[in-house]
């Protein structure tokens, strides 16, 4: 059984059970991803706008494409039938904001808005724990009902329109609203060491020849008075071989070194947030992609090493086949720094095994 996250809007809710909630759709575009759902599947429903889980849908058949009336403004012919074992009122919903501490979207804290990546488009995948502490949630809130402030505007919201490659004007659920992220002034804040070490990885790539990625909530940051997201060879799109939950995943990761659809390495940086968060970002990857061979690396400071091996060796990254700390390689900030200095004006003949030698493996038994 699987977790998929299905986005609705007050209205297309209120039109899916006046149907008789017995069928779930989604746009074309989502075709292949729907495919992918089986029968025993759960749909994690939430409203857009109003942030809240609203229902909970057990997948009863294969996917079907079929344009019989369901929803006034929109067709979503992506099908699948499904059975309700849970369906609340928006008003006694569950908001996703009193679930801060359970749900993974909110462990990256460099953004207070950065957890809205995850509910993006449906139907998209989640992780087993995320999906249970919906589940745990909903249930309580079915079994102690309480009535929450809405507002009826955002509930009343029908999903945005866009033209087609038909020229057919086609409608879509409404995503969270996205967090506009402006460019920093010169004048900002100082950058946190963080944020020097992401600089000093993308140009590192760079200048080695491969494409960049930063993670989505960070182009804004500036180091030297220039954004992470205008330097030098920054991609504005990753690689397009992932499904949407992955993607989701990737878009997050610190700094992506690209060389044409393919991801070189990946790097999470810590310096002084929990590392937790970064572990479960990579863990969510291989989880999902089991098969992805992608070099992994923990960037932190040297004082902080300790704690790096401790926590990746949690049972919860240890029972993962193959254990997260097999996988995944430690470096120190230091070592960084002096790698790039050493190295000078040859930083474009350097390849990317070099990293091999920079950093050391996390497993305790190795140390």
């Amino acid at each position: 059984m699987t977790y998929w996250l299905d986005l609705f809007t007050g209205v297309t809710w209120n039109e899916f059970r006046s149907a008789g909630s017995n069928v779930s759709g989604f746009r074309e575009t989502r075709w292949k991803t729907v495919q992918r759902i089986k029968e025993g599947d759960i749909f994690l429903c939430y409203l857009t706008g109003v942030s809240r889980f609203v229902g909970l849908l057990e997948v009863t058949g294969k996917p079907f494409q079929d344009e019989t009336p369901i929803w006034k403004d929109q067709t979503f012919p992506c099908r699948l039938s499904v059975k309700p074992l849970l369906e609340l009122d928006p008003e006694y919903g569950v908001s996703v904001h009193d679930h801060r501490d359970q749900l993974s979207c909110f462990l990256n804290s460099e953004s207070r808005n950065a957890w809205t990546g995850a509910f993006r488009g449906s139907p998209a995948k989640w992780s087993q724990a995320d999906g249970d502490a919906v589940v745990e949630a909903l249930r309580h809130a079915e079994q102690h009902p309480k009535k929450l402030p809405t507002d009826q505007k955002k509930l009343a919201k029908k999903p945005r329109s866009f033209v087609g490659k038909d020229k057919k004007a086609v409608t879509i659920p409404e995503d969270e609203e996205l967090p506009v992220i402006a460019k920093p002034k010169v004048t900002d804040v100082a950058p946190t060491e963080h944020t020097e070490i992401q600089a000093l990885l993308l140009r590192l790539g760079a200048d080695m020849g491969f494409d960049v990625w930063v993670a989505r909530n960070d182009r804004g940051r500036a180091f030297n008075g220039k954004c992470l997201g205008e330097f030098p060879r920054i991609k504005d799109a990753l690689p397009l071989q992932f499904d949407d939950a992955t993607n989701r995943t990737i878009e997050l990761i610190d700094v992506l070194w690209l060389k044409g659809n393919s991801i070189v390495a990946a790097f999470e940086v810590e310096s002084t947030t929990s590392i937790y968060s970064g572990l479960l970002r990579m863990s969510d990857l291989t989880a999902m992609q089991p098969n992805l061979n992608i070099p992994l690396y923990l960037v932190a400071p040297d004082e902080r090493r300790e704690k790096v091996f401790t926590e990746i060796n949690r049972p919860t990254f240890s029972h993962l086949n193959p254990p997260l700390s097999d996988i995944c390689r430690f470096i120190a900030f230091s070592d960084l720094k002096t790698k790039i200095e050493d190295v000078g004006s040859y930083l474009r003949f350097l390849k990317p095994e070099f990293l091999e030698e920079l950093s050391e493996e996390c497993s305790l038994d190795d140390r």
